[in-house]
């Protein structure tokens, strides 16, 4: 986990220093986003962790939003690496 979100955070960073930039924050929920969605397909009645999952999701949206707003160019390329919006 550890190595993966690294990785995350070094190839969605603004500059050397950026930990929290917007384009991390949803790279990162994104991460998560896909081992909740791979949990659910081995445990179906886990009810409880769909709250967390929805609330990720709900934030990346607002994330995701915020920069097409603000950063067009930025958003564009955030898009394009994650692979989200066939």
């Amino acid at each position: 986990m550890m190595k993966k979100k690294k990785d995350i955070i070094k190839s969605l960073a603004i500059h050397k220093n950026d930990v929290g930039s917007t384009e991390i924050q949803i790279g990162l929920l994104t991460e998560k986003i896909t081992k909740l969605s791979d949990h659910f397909k081995k445990f179906k009645k886990d009810k409880h962790s769909t709250l967390g999952l929805t609330k990720s999701v709900n934030k990346r949206k607002k994330l995701l939003s915020y920069l097409k707003r603000n950063n067009t160019e930025s958003y564009q390329k955030v898009i394009k690496q994650l692979n989200l919006r066939k």
